[in-house]
């Protein structure tokens, strides 16, 4: 798999910008682990930009209580009706 870019480490920042006063999750990770998680957050990314879905949407919509789950669901549903 192609790496992330600038785009996915955006992705990263504006998505980890609320959790660092609390705690810089990504600290506890290992160096595999991390990079499995951008991954996972740059498909996030993409597929919303698909979608017509930005970054601060996604994060609106998580920070609202909607879990990873409930928003790749959200996606797949707009992407059925963008097609």
């Amino acid at each position: 798999m192609a790496p992330m870019g600038d785009k996915g480490e955006d992705a990263w920042r504006t998505a980890d910008r609320g959790t660092q006063a609390d705690c810089d999750s990504r600290e506890l990770l290992t160096g595999p682990q991390k990079q499995v998680l951008e991954r996972a957050v740059a498909k996030l990314v993409l597929q919303g930009q698909r979608v017509g879905v930005s970054i601060d949407q996604m994060i609106l919509l998580l920070g609202s209580g909607l879990t990873v789950g409930e928003l790749l669901e959200y996606l797949a549903d707009r992407n059925g009706q963008v097609s």
